[in-house]
């Protein structure tokens, strides 16, 4: 008998007793949603900003090619969905829709229904997610049960632009990924 199929044996051989999982007990949230999921954001160093706020920036900015799935934002939109994401290399600015938002951590979920193509939060210079208020959630725990709903093959929860710490143990900003993310609550 190989070492393997012994160790197999072995275990299929214990009698163990059952065990019931733990509960889940009810986390605390806060109070004011809204408050707290600012709070995360900035945490996380994006930045919730107005409507007007962000037509002034798009103004101002001379982003040249700007991607919005929003409606709410639509007539910014001077280019069209790409089949490739390669051809998003030079995009300055996304603007899309987010599902939830998480007020505990200021996470935001996304799924492919947002999308359109996966690369384009990752693959943009800035960042906009447009977020409902009332889709604002207390913790993880409550974004989870909505995750668990959804008929997607590709979703992500996205806390604030790309961020690493690696190098000589200073924060670098839009390391790998949008430079900056700003949150428009409607």
């Amino acid at each position: 008998m190989s070492s393997k199929n012994s160790i197999l044996t072995n275990i299929r051989a214990l009698v163990m007793e059952e065990k019931l999982l733990p509960s889940i007990p009810d986390f605390e949230v806060a109070p004011d949603l809204e408050a707290a999921f600012i709070e995360g954001i900035i945490g996380n160093k994006g930045e919730v900003v107005s409507k007007s706020d962000l037509l002034l920036l798009i103004e101002k900015s001379g982003f040249k090619k700007i991607y919005s799935s929003s409606e709410i934002f639509s007539q910014y939109s001077n280019c069209a969905l790409p089949q490739k994401a390669s051809e998003f290399a030079e995009l300055d600015l996304a603007i899309i829709e987010g599902q939830f938002g998480v007020a505990e951590n200021g996470a935001i979920w996304m799924d492919d229904t947002d999308l359109g193509l996966r690369a384009v939060p990752f693959i943009t210079a800035h960042l906009v997610i447009v977020l409902k208020r009332k889709n604002l959630v207390g913790n993880m725990h409550e974004g989870y049960k909505k995750v668990g709903l959804a008929k997607s093959g590709f979703g992500i929860f996205v806390a604030g632009p790309s961020k690493t710490a690696d190098i000589e143990q200073s924060l670098v900003i839009g390391a790998h990924g949008a430079m900056s993310l700003r949150v428009v609550l409607t």
